[in-house]
């Protein structure tokens, strides 16, 4: 009897536990940097200002909260260099950087803000141009942090960079920016415990007295 107590008790203490490491799941809100290789996009290695993108190449700009690199959303529009700089024609001593800037989703946005609508341009720069004076060229006020942390494009977000989102940062699985409802529940990101939480807790105690009445009673 005493096994069966142990295993009805670690049976509801299972899902209780899952939903608690879920509850804490944590990303970050910032701007991350994409380099198209062929048709698909690949996070950057470097930083864009360490970064010298070669005439003719495209990079991307994406706002969203992301635990990490492996989970943050690529740029979403066109990343076709045809496209973009097709009214740029070629200059001596110049080169011609396409550029895709995807402000996210207002489920990402800072409280109070709401991003704008996303955009490609084309910077032509001076051949030894980093990907971040290219931005600056056709996408200003940024704005960095004390570390180099680039924290707004065009002057999106107003304030913020890098900031711990509590909840993690998962954009809808259709791709587009979610409703109201779920825009509120991800703003939320209260630290204490969900009503899940509470409920399971509750379970677990209700199934540990009855589980406890049952030895007694049939001792």
């Amino acid at each position: 009897m005493t096994r069966r107590v142990t295993v009805l008790f670690l049976a509801a203490l299972l899902p209780l536990l899952a939903g608690a490491g879920q509850a804490q799941a944590a990303g970050y809100r910032y701007w991350s940097f994409w380099e198209r290789d062929g048709s698909a996009w690949t996070y950057a290695t470097v930083g864009p200002s360490l970064s010298r993108p070669a005439d003719g190449d495209v990079q991307g700009f994406r706002f969203s909260v992301s635990e990490d690199s492996g989970d943050a959303a690529k740029p979403r529009g066109t990343a076709d260099f045809d496209a973009i700089c097709a009214r740029t024609p070629a200059k001596d001593g110049t080169k011609r950087v396409a550029l895709v800037l995807d402000f996210g989703t207002p489920a990402d946005a800072p409280s109070g803000e709401r991003p704008p609508a996303g955009r490609t341009a084309c910077a032509q720069v001076p051949k030894d141009a980093t990907a971040a004076e290219a931005l600056a060229s056709v996408a200003e006020p940024l704005r960095y942090d004390s570390n180099a942390l680039l924290c707004a494009i065009a002057g999106y977000p107003a304030k913020g960079c890098g900031e711990q989102v509590a909840g993690g940062g998962k954009e809808p699985a259709s791709g587009t920016a979610s409703g109201p409802e779920e825009t509120s529940a991800r703003d939320d990101g209260g630290s204490g415990p969900s009503v899940g939480l509470i409920a399971g807790a509750a379970a677990v105690v209700v199934l540990g007295a009855a589980a406890v009445w049952q030895v007694r009673r049939r001792a």
